[in-house]
């Protein structure tokens, strides 16, 4: 898709607070520091549409981006983060979930994860959760230019071993340093919304 034309529509933390649209929606999930909004700003062109922080843990509502007048983006809250109190993380985890798991217009959720690490437990658990429901999940395993390419096929493989990886499901390798991955990610969200 060639994105022209994105905006942060709302930041909402309940359904009362989503946009009003039948638009579809596809939702980035991922821990704090997996680089979700370096990959949102890459797909669109952007340099800072999403915030990126070295703090992590900044996102604490749901943020819809609307992309081209023909979808919405949301970005939901980082999970893994330390700093954060327990009966906040509780609340995220709440508000996620209502999201994820009633929400009519989502498509299919991206969930990242760093190439260079393994899944932590909270991956594992959102990939579980997605499949679960019967989310349409596509993994992105992201900057991967950290990694020199002799060595993806292991990285990729550790990844898919610890979440059990389902292959009907897309995985896609992905930097927002080389642009590598941006088509495939793209194509892959294409086909979850027509």
């Amino acid at each position: 898709m060639k994105v022209n034309s994105a905006e942060i529509v709302i930041s909402a933390v309940s359904p009362a607070q989503y946009p009003d649209t039948p638009l579809p929606e596809i939702a980035l999930a991922g821990r704090s520091n997996v680089g979700k909004s370096s990959f949102i700003n890459t797909l669109i062109n952007r340099k800072n549409l999403a915030r990126t922080s070295s703090k992590p843990g900044k996102t604490q509502t749901l943020n819809f981006y609307l992309i081209e007048n023909a979808l919405h983006f949301v970005d939901v809250p980082g999970y893994g983060y330390a700093k954060v109190s327990k009966t906040e993380r509780a609340k995220w985890g709440k508000m996620i979930e209502t999201y994820l798991s009633e929400r009519e217009q989502l498509r299919a959720v991206v969930s990242l994860v760093d190439l260079r690490h393994a899944p932590s437990q909270e991956d594992i658990q959102m990939y579980n959760f997605l499949k679960f429901y019967d989310i349409p999940v596509i993994v992105v395993a992201t900057k991967a230019d950290k990694i020199p390419r002799g060595k993806w096929n292991k990285h990729e493989s550790v990844i898919k071993k610890a979440l059990n990886f389902d292959n009907t499901d897309q995985f896609i390798l992905f930097s927002s340093v080389t642009k590598q991955g941006k088509e495939e990610a793209w194509a892959a969200i294409e086909a979850a919304i027509s």
